[in-house]
């Protein structure tokens, strides 16, 4: 047998680096989540596709091969017993409000921190324990550029993202002597649905045309003028939970074209 399967982006196949490992990747249905559920099952991993839209979950976890798992990440009560038996948790789900911080609802606020901050702490609680028995697991936690600076209207967004960051290196910490590494992926403006949806709020607060937020306010701060593409992502996690992201641990991978360097 090959120890490498073809993916379905037309280029070498993959190593078999997760063959036998179980995956979880949140926010999995569509975006840079999709992208990277094919990417950990082409390495070999059984993938959970974990999406709060069941037939979007299914259909990606239908082509891999994998398992879908329909879950309402802001209701993290239903969270707080969960166990998982997985050794790759890749944290991604995500949404996006654009306010001023006067107008930003409170409700919209509890409800990104629900998604992005306390479940992820959740899930990487519930799959500690099995990682910490079989002395290996890789944690990726999908941040942002916005994890390491902020930008004006974000601000459930921004904080949510920062207070990521300090999760990933306590669990980096913790988790090292058992053979456990977390890490975050910090992209820029991804191609992504998310990303789309913004471009009318953006110019709203902006006061600027749709058809220019893209090139004018998405990408003002980057030097690499273009949106990163989902797969693009998705194959630095592949890198990270192979062998060789053995010894990476606790640090933030920034993919922003330049925008953290200033």
């Amino acid at each position: 047998m090959s120890d490498a399967i073809s993916t379905d982006r037309g280029e070498r196949p993959l190593e078999q680096t997760l063959s036998g490992r179980k995956a979880l990747v949140t926010g999995g249905g569509s975006g840079i989540g999709a992208a990277i559920a094919r990417e950990l099952a082409a390495r070999g991993a059984h993938v959970t596709v974990a999406d709060i839209a069941a037939d979007a979950a299914e259909s990606v976890a239908a082509e891999i091969g994998g398992t879908a798992w329909q879950v309402d990440l802001a209701d993290s009560p239903a969270l707080d017993d969960l166990r998982l038996d997985v050794d790759v948790l890749v944290n991604n789900a995500g949404i996006q409000r654009v306010s001023p911080i006067e107008e930003f609802e409170p409700d919209a606020f509890r409800r990104i921190h629900a998604i992005m901050l306390i479940a992820p702490f959740l899930l990487v609680r519930a799959a500690l324990p099995h990682m910490y028995a079989r002395g290996w697991g890789r944690i990726v936690n999908i941040s942002s550029v916005h994890g390491l600076v902020a930008s004006p209207f974000k601000s459930a967004y921004v904080s949510a993202k920062h207070g990521l960051e300090g999760l990933s290196k306590v669990t980096a910490l913790e988790g090292g002597p058992k053979g456990v590494t977390s890490v975050c992926i910090n992209p820029g403006y991804v191609r992504t649905p998310l990303v789309e949806k913004q471009i009318a709020d953006q110019a709203a607060v902006h006061g600027a045309a749709e058809e220019d937020v893209i090139e004018d306010i998405l990408l003002r701060e980057a030097a690499v003028k273009r949106l990163l593409e989902p797969r693009e992502v998705a194959s630095l996690v592949g890198w990270l939970t192979g062998p060789d992201g053995d010894m990476v641990s606790g640090a933030s991978w920034a993919m922003d074209g330049g925008w953290s360097a200033k």
